[in-house]
């Protein structure tokens, strides 16, 4: 990024009136996920009258069980078995990624809500990945058509679920971008000056750009080797606090 594509420097008055104004429409925005919301929160139910089978960390698991008692079940089907970019080491880069970002898990559960993912990967290579990783969401093996039946056999996705007793109902289903708010590294880069640095984003000419998600590695695979392959991300960023 050069000076002549820099963003404009101006004045403490005239950076606070530019804040102001975007802070107005950052607040529609809210409202507008309110709103979304509260739609989400009437969705229908649809009942599953198929008793689903996984194998977890303590054996054979029916859907039921991986509500750990609770009442709400959100659970994310991630990439981690064989033909996956990274295996038998590591799930894929999305995935990863969704699961670096999980918080610490008791204040779902403090909601009476659990949040699991589930893969195709059997269990003691599950285990050893996390183990590496550092993640402790339960994690469990698919056995049989749930993938397919949900929409998560060839992409990845997270369905809602909620119990009445031991009746298990859908209740919402999200994948692709919309997952974004679930984590926050990515919301958080919407926030900066550069932004993602992603070619899909609207962003003044001359400011580093690579195709969605080219830049994304495993956290334990960044390091001098991947800062040296990426100079321009880099030097850009440095650039642009000078001033």
């Amino acid at each position: 990024m050069n000076d002549t594509s820099r963003a404009q420097v101006v004045t403490p008055a005239e950076w606070e009136a530019a804040r102001l104004r975007l802070s107005s429409k950052e607040q529609e925005l809210t409202r507008a996920r309110d709103a979304l919301a509260a739609q989400r929160r009437r969705m229908p139910w649809l009942k599953v009258d198929r008793e689903y089978a996984f194998d977890g960390p303590n054996g054979a698991a029916r859907l039921l069980d991986l509500f750990e008692g609770r009442r709400q079940l959100l659970l994310y089907r991630a990439f981690f078995e064989p033909g996956v970019d990274g295996w038998p080491d590591h799930a894929c880069l999305g995935c990863s990624l969704m699961a670096d970002q999980v918080a610490h898990l008791a204040h779902l559960h403090a909601r009476d809500t659990t949040l699991a993912f589930a893969s195709r990967a059997p269990q003691p290579d599950i285990e050893r990945m996390k183990a590496r990783m550092g993640w402790a969401m339960p994690w469990y093996t698919i056995t049989d058509s749930f993938d397919t039946d949900f929409g998560v056999a060839e992409w990845y996705g997270t369905n809602a679920f909620i119990r009445d007793g031991d009746n298990v109902y859908r209740t919402y289903f999200i994948n692709d971008r919309e997952h974004e708010p679930m984590g926050a590294t990515l919301g958080s880069l919407d926030f900066t000056a550069l932004g993602r640095q992603e070619d899909w984003e609207d962003s003044p000419d001359g400011y580093p750009q690579v195709p969605r998600y080219a830049w994304l590695k495993r956290h334990d695979e960044y390091g001098p080797a991947w800062r040296a392959a990426h100079p321009t991300t880099t030097e850009s960023a440095n650039h642009a606090h000078r001033d």
